[in-house]
């Protein structure tokens, strides 16, 4: 089974859905209505401003991602070495006894 999705007419109202083969899953459904003669989605310039929008939210969080990101790794090392102290001396604890 090397296909991960098939795309299928549904045979009351002819709308095409996307099925995910694996997790038998419907990811997407387009009305008849929704799709141009070729078959492929109509795009509207509502659709253009959604998904522009949506990118330029996704680059204007990524600095303050990537800063929150490489404080949590430089915090890492230190809850690291915790650890580690904390482990090296209950082994030197129990060889204590």
């Amino acid at each position: 089974m090397d296909t991960k999705e098939i795309e299928i007419a549904c045979p009351c109202c002819s709308s095409r859905l996307v099925i995910d083969v694996r997790t038998q899953t419907v990811l997407r459904t387009r009305r008849p209505e929704e799709l141009d003669i070729t078959g492929k989605p109509k795009v509207s310039e509502k659709d253009w401003g959604d998904a522009l929008g949506r990118v330029k939210s996704r680059t204007d969080e990524a600095p303050g991602r990537l800063d929150d990101l490489l404080a949590k790794e430089r915090e890492k090392r230190s809850r690291l070495d915790d650890l580690f102290k904390a482990a090296n001396d209950k082994l030197k604890d129990k060889e204590q006894e």
